[in-house]
């Protein structure tokens, strides 16, 4: 059995066990809410939490420096707002880290023109370098700011290595 699936049983066990509680018991109205609210809360918060797990791009700012690895742009329309996809490896001491992330950004043509160029030299085989700095004079909350807008993102081309002489 998948992994969603053992939770999903788990879920409807809380809930029946939450619904035995709520309709055999002589709890008070109050220990009664709360377990109502309990369970309410066990799902929103799993749903939060197993979006990361089951691969969703994630809306967290990127990592300070990155390897840029493929982008997916979803322009704006008449209905939808667009986003901009992308897989980095974040740089953990000058090393990529074993496994990419995939990062959900909101739309902007600057990000869009910046993502193209950098495209275009990934296709030929440069390797691109981002760093993501928080944004000048971005004040308030950050988590009521996710993605680009926090962040000041530029992308470079990577330094190609150089072998030591002999």
């Amino acid at each position: 059995m998948s992994g969603t699936v053992v939770l999903l049983w788990l879920y409807v066990a809380v809930v029946f066990a939450a619904a035995l509680a709520l309709l055999f018991s002589r709890w008070p109205g109050w220990a009664r809410a709360a377990v109502v609210a309990g369970a309410v809360g066990l799902w929103f918060a799993a749903s939060a939490t197993l979006g990361d797990v089951w691969g969703r791009p994630s809306r967290e700012p990127l990592p300070e420096r990155f390897v840029l690895l493929a982008a997916v742009i979803e322009e704006p329309g008449k209905t939808t707002p667009g986003a901009l996809y992308v897989w980095v490896n974040e740089l953990v001491d000058g090393k990529p880290a074993p496994e990419p992330r995939a990062y959900r950004l909101p739309y902007s043509k600057d990000l869009h023109a910046l993502l193209s160029d950098a495209l275009k030299k990934v296709r030929q085989g440069i390797s691109q370098l981002g760093t993501a700095e928080p944004r000048r004079g971005a004040q308030g909350l950050s988590w009521l700011r996710p993605g680009s807008e926090a962040q000041e993102i530029r992308i470079r081309d990577l330094p190609v290595p150089q072998l030591p002489e002999k």
